[in-house]
């Protein structure tokens, strides 16, 4: 157990630690917390590699075309994903996967309400 003496030198000792910490108004401490809350409120994503396995054609004239994917990292059984082959570039153009085409899976879940 400390004496009066020492626990006076621990005082003094963590005031000035604190003192010698840059200061900050509150309006920037508020606004720092707020930037933080924006981080964490905002959607939750991750991006994962994967490739297309194979072009499965349609079956009526009415359904596009589908690509399935490979997700690699993924467990055997949830590995194929299929999506319709009807996509756009960033130019507005209409483009098609073709198979053994490595891509980007961006999976982005909604925030809770």
């Amino acid at each position: 157990m400390l004496n009066k003496k020492e626990a006076d030198d621990a005082t003094r000792e963590s005031i000035k630690k604190e003192m010698a910490k840059p200061r900050m108004a509150k309006s920037a401490r508020t606004a720092e917390l707020n930037l933080e809350a924006e981080r964490v409120s905002g959607q939750a994503s991750t991006t994962v590699p994967g490739t297309v396995d194979k072009i499965i054609a349609s079956l009526g004239p009415n359904q596009p075309e589908k690509a399935q994917i490979a997700v690699a990292g993924a467990d055997d059984r949830h590995r194929g994903l299929r999506i319709e082959n009807t996509l756009i570039d960033g130019n507005g153009d209409e483009v098609r996967l073709k198979k053994g085409a490595h891509i980007e899976l961006t999976i982005t879940a909604k925030p809770k309400k």
